[in-house]
């Protein structure tokens, strides 16, 4: 069982920063259960459609993203500063930085592909 020896206190300052793409980067907090990370995306950054067993929570702290929302991309959201977006495990999804934008994402489990570097998708054309 942990104890208080296992909590951590982190300053967002204090982490590297990871490169995802020339318009994307990101820093990553994880415990057992569950990962923070801060994305960072450029105006007209892309993040291609994809899917992931992790439960997510997108919160907007400045900026905006376009959301499309299913296989079909027939839904379509727009996350504004203050707003959050619940996305269930395994739904497709992909955005749009509407300017640049600073979020924050909540997985859970944590993001296993975003740890070992498999996130390939951000790459596919």
């Amino acid at each position: 069982m942990p104890d208080a020896s296992s909590v951590r206190h982190v300053r967002w300052s204090d982490l590297p920063e990871e490169r995802v793409t020339d318009l994307i980067s990101r820093r990553l907090i994880t415990g057992t259960d569950m990962m923070i990370a801060h994305v960072y995306l450029k105006k007209d950054a892309v993040v291609p459609q994809h899917s992931h067993h992790n439960e997510q929570i997108t919160y907007i702290l400045s900026g905006a993203l376009h959301f499309w929302i299913g296989a079909d991309r027939a839904r379509e959201v727009i996350v504004r500063e203050g707003e959050v977006l619940h996305i269930p495990s395994n739904v497709p999804h992909e955005a749009r930085a509407l300017e640049d934008t600073l979020d924050v994402d909540v997985f859970s489990p944590p993001r296993q592909d975003w740890l070992d570097g498999t996130d390939s998708y951000f790459h596919r054309k």
